[in-house]
């Protein structure tokens, strides 16, 4: 037995839910898509596990993050999906993909057909075991990718208040992780294998061979690369240090020393250190869920080869999120991006891609990634290469950031505080990639810059808008104006053409404020 569905979706991640949002907004029928996933519950916002979800009073919990409450949009329950007529087949793997027959076998024993395919399978988090260390099966060793883990996570965080947790990792994972732990009492200490914490700190193991192979393998990924340069993430490490926090650095990973019941009760270094432990929170990167699909679709950087309208070697086959690997236009190269404002808005062009084919253009994507930790907050837009300018109050840690320069042009920017408006400026300014001919002067500038750089992208703007409406309004009067009353022709232009300018900028200007 099977069915055939026109749309499905294989994961139910962040990305499944915001592109069953679209198909409904671009008016999907009743019965025509279908969601399988192997987690039990409907998608649901990933980035509240590390943060909402571990909190010791009122912790966050379903269905108050379902998606796609994230991008403050409508929340899609279980009973969304049944009104708009989704199919959610929750609680299944799939086990085999033919792409070019458009057929796919579930864990059940189920053959499901589909028109099209939207592949969302995301990332599962990489394991000890992979580098050579065992220990991850015990019951105080926790990772965190999904719901369960996250449920794993609480319930071991309840039973080690006033203990002592280690955490092995300075990523994303390892930095929003700490901070939970230490709201919940615990003492936190944090290995990293570098000199800082980063935004994503790839592995801190012993096994240097698997360590060089996963390290190849993410190479390609911008998450590799570190958006904390060390001026930015000695303030961090320095606050969390204020908060209890023990950094140690330089060293890996090599064993665990475990009780009668096979429970962790310290972490063993390289450098010699052992560390007593009650907890161990392990953050040592993902690995994209591409294995159905090796050998049938064009694998690239990691993930599946896409273009810019998300869709992959094979016609009727989509991929968004984590596993895609896309043509970023900016910077004229592809790149696969961790992150889950990406898994957000390559669901939404894919969808409108397969919707809408002649209306949708090419995915215009800049590249964004945002975290927070304790009363911090920070985003970065664009691509962390070249020379990097410091700017702002380090010191009081309220407003502060980074640009980054390549080949005279800003093309990167990091800002920690910053309010709603500049956050959208500098992600503008760094969409326009301007021209820096003075470090020391933008160092001065600061924020200055990229609002000085936006605001001379509305004045051309409004510039462009009158003198296309002038040159409009003034062709009308020309036209209107009949010979047997030349002496009111140029009286009746300039009339015109003052009114035609005041009518523009009246127009462009009430257009720009219901923008902002």
């Amino acid at each position: 037995m099977g069915r055939a569905f026109v749309y499905v979706i294989v994961g139910g991640g962040v990305a499944a839910g915001y592109a069953a949002l679209e198909f409904t907004r671009k008016g999907v029928s009743d019965g025509e898509l279908c969601i399988i996933s192997d987690e039990p519950v409907a998608p649901y916002e990933r980035p509240a596990l590390s943060k909402g979800f571990l909190l010791p009073e009122d912790p966050t919990r379903l269905p108050s993050f379902h998606t796609c409450v994230g991008a403050n949009d409508e929340i899609l329950t279980p009973k969304w999906y049944k009104e708009h007529g989704i199919e959610l087949v929750l609680g299944t793997r799939v086990k085999s993909v033919d792409a070019r027959r458009l057929t796919l076998v579930t864990s059940t024993g189920e053959t499901i057909t589909y028109n099209f395919l939207i592949i969302a399978t995301g990332a599962r988090a990489l394991k000890l075991e992979e580098f050579g260390v065992e220990g991850s099966d015990a019951e105080n060793v926790c990772y965190l990718r999904d719901l369960s883990d996250a449920d794993r996570l609480a319930t071991v965080i309840q039973s080690s208040s006033n203990g002592n947790a280690v955490v092995i990792g300075g990523g994303y994972i390892g930095m929003e992780c700490a901070a939970s732990l230490v709201i919940n009492k615990i003492n936190v200490t944090m290995v990293l294998a570098g000199a800082h914490c980063s935004k994503y700190s790839p592995l801190l193991l012993e096994n240097l061979v698997s360590v060089w192979l996963c390290l190849t393998f993410f190479s390609f990924s911008m998450t590799v690369a570190r958006l904390f340069t060390p001026k930015i993430a000695t303030f961090y490490e320095d606050y969390y240090m204020g908060k209890g926090v023990k950094f140690i650095k330089g060293t890996v990973l090599t064993s665990f020393e475990f009780d009668s019941d096979k429970k962790v009760t310290a972490v063993n270094l390289k450098d010699g250190n052992q560390l007593p432990a009650d907890l161990v929170v392990v953050g040592i990167g993902i690995r994209p869920n591409i294995s159905l699909f090796e050998g049938q679709l064009t694998i690239e950087k990691g993930g599946i080869k896409v273009n810019s309208q998300m869709q992959s070697s094979e016609s009727s086959v989509y991929a968004i999120g984590d596993v895609a690997t896309f043509p970023v236009k900016l910077y004229g190269e592809m790149r696969r991006l961790e992150h889950v404002d990406f898994a957000r808005k390559s669901a939404r062009h894919a969808v409108s891609a397969i919707m809408e084919p002649e209306k949708t253009g090419e995915f215009d994507y800049l590249p964004c990634f945002y975290s927070r930790f304790f009363a911090f907050s920070w985003q970065f837009y664009g691509d962390h290469v070249g020379e990097v300018v410091h700017f702002g109050e380090y010191e009081d840690g309220e407003v502060f950031g980074a640009y980054w320069v390549k080949e005279g042009h800003l093309v990167g920017c990091f800002l920690e505080g910053g309010t709603k408006e500049q956050y959208e400026t500098i992600s503008k300014a760094t969409q326009l990639k301007p021209a820096v001919t003075d470090m020391e002067e933008l160092e001065r500038e600061g924020l200055g810059f990229t609002q000085t750089v936006v605001s001379q992208q509305v004045v051309t703007e409004v510039k462009d808008v009158l003198s296309s409406e002038i040159v409009r309004q003034t062709s009308r009067v020309v036209s209107l104006v009949t010979v047997e009353k030349p002496l009111h022709v140029w009286h009746a232009v300039t009339g015109v053409v003052v009114a035609a300018s005041v009518t523009a900028f009246a127009f462009w200007y009430g257009r720009r404020r219901r923008r902002w």
